[in-house]
């Protein structure tokens, strides 16, 4: 169950109850604001979609919750208990909120029985602060006021584009960061793979918790092991080295860290002359609520029989990111941070390269396009409601371009959809 943000006296609640929504009316606590509406019920029809659809697009700015079944005696300014039929309304709340608003707008929903137990109760809608707001209904952009939604002005929304522009520039130059400090440098002939994830307002303890105290490393293991569902383990192909094969815990500026054993303490790369000791991986957790991961291996010699040409493996960046996206889910739910996140990928060494197919003469396509660029980059936004509904299309968001210069989106259709 997601709390909800009244106000700055009460900043959090979390109704569990149809008492506890007796007992926050009688209170005084639910009053409409910026951040809270209250609705009888949804009306019906392709004009009462609309009008939700509406509401929930005006939320989506700054975040908000919609509380599906409180009746308003506006004569008196009271609110009371009105139970609604649930049968299909969480379902019909969200696929307005993805038909209707323009992007396709993610929202969370938590039902409520009524104490009654007949079918029906309550409907709790969490809008989290939209990365891709404003959001358009019907060509117009909907922002949200003291109380009631309005129409926004054309400078509003350029605003918020530019706000947008620059969380996504932040997120690179985090990215550049790590490129800059890449552990192995321009030890061996491999491209290389970077994902950094930062929650847009996270606490600066965020996640001390996890990454400090003893078995932290336990704790990090135990995470990452959850990110390997059966669902993400259907759609994703193996691969090496991959977050399982991150087992050796350090601490890092900030955090700590998860890698393969060939990156030691102070992020120092151990080469040892054999087979595989350029395959690196690393997971770090930030005690900000940051995340990143660094891989070596985006690319590899398939065999004497190619000439010596280095194959690139986007099923690797593809797996990596979709994966570190669950891991970065459970993150947030373990921590209580259900903001809006900022990710930036980028791939180095890319200059000619092109993808391996494990067919054809030298294990390459006829088909496979040599990529143009040495580098690679990326950047977008998420709330945790598309972390939850939609880590596909974000994953699409941050490799899609890669993955059609290469010729090779469609091949993985599962893991770009939802």
């Amino acid at each position: 169950m997601t709390s909800i943000y009244l106000s700055s006296a009460n900043s959090r609640w979390t109704p569990k109850s149809e008492g506890d929504l007796s007992a926050a009316i009688s209170g005084g606590l639910l009053e409409e604001s910026h951040y809270l509406d209250l609705k009888e019920q949804t009306d019906p029809g392709k004009a009462g979609n609309k009008e939700l659809a509406r509401d929930l697009a005006s939320f989506a700015v700054d975040g908000g919750t919609l509380i599906i079944g409180i009746r308003e005696d506006k004569a008196n300014r009271t609110f009371h208990l009105a139970p609604q039929p649930l049968k299909g309304l969480p379902e019909k709340v969200e696929q307005v909120a993805r038909s209707l608003a323009d992007p396709p707008l993610n929202v969370l929903t938590d039902v409520i029985e009524a104490s009654a137990n007949d079918g029906t109760g309550y409907l709790i809608v969490h809008i989290p602060a939209s990365a891709a707001a404003p959001h358009m209904v019907d060509g117009r952009y909907y922002g949200r006021g003291d109380k009631t939604k309005y129409h926004m002005a054309d400078t509003e929304v350029v605003r918020h584009h530019l706000l947008r522009k620059a969380s996504e520039t932040d997120a690179l130059s985090l990215l550049q960061q790590e490129i800059d400090q890449d552990p192995l440098g321009q030890y061996g002939e491999q491209s290389h793979f970077f994902l950094v994830a930062q929650p847009t307002a996270g606490r600066g303890d965020m996640l001390l918790d996890l990454t400090s105290g003893t078995n932290w490393k336990h704790r990090l293991t135990e995470l990452v092991n959850r990110a390997y569902t059966p669902e993400l383990n259907t759609i994703l192909s193996q691969f090496t080295p991959d977050l399982s094969n991150a087992i050796e815990g350090h601490r890092r500026a900030g955090g700590a860290a998860l890698a393969t054993h060939n990156l030691a303490d102070g992020r120092l790369h151990t080469p040892t002359g054999q087979w595989g000791d350029e395959d690196t991986i690393e997971v770090q957790f930030l005690e900000d609520g940051g995340l990143r991961l660094y891989s070596s291996r985006l690319s590899d010699n398939p065999g004497e029989s190619n000439g010596g040409e280095q194959a690139l493996f986007d099923t690797a960046a593809v797996g990596l990111t979709r994966r570190t996206l669950e891991v970065i889910r459970l993150t947030a739910e373990q921590a209580g941070y259900f903001g809006n996140w900022s990710f930036a990928v980028g791939a180095t060494r890319l200059q000619g390269r092109r993808r391996y197919t494990g067919g054809g003469p030298r294990g390459f396509s006829s088909l496979s396009a040599s990529y143009t660029r040495d580098t690679y980059t990326q950047a977008t936004g998420a709330t945790w409601a598309d972390l939850n509904a939609t880590p596909g299309a974000i994953t699409a968001r941050l490799l899609g371009s890669l993955l059609r210069s290469l010729g090779s989106q469609d091949l993985f259709a599962k893991a770009l959809s939802d």
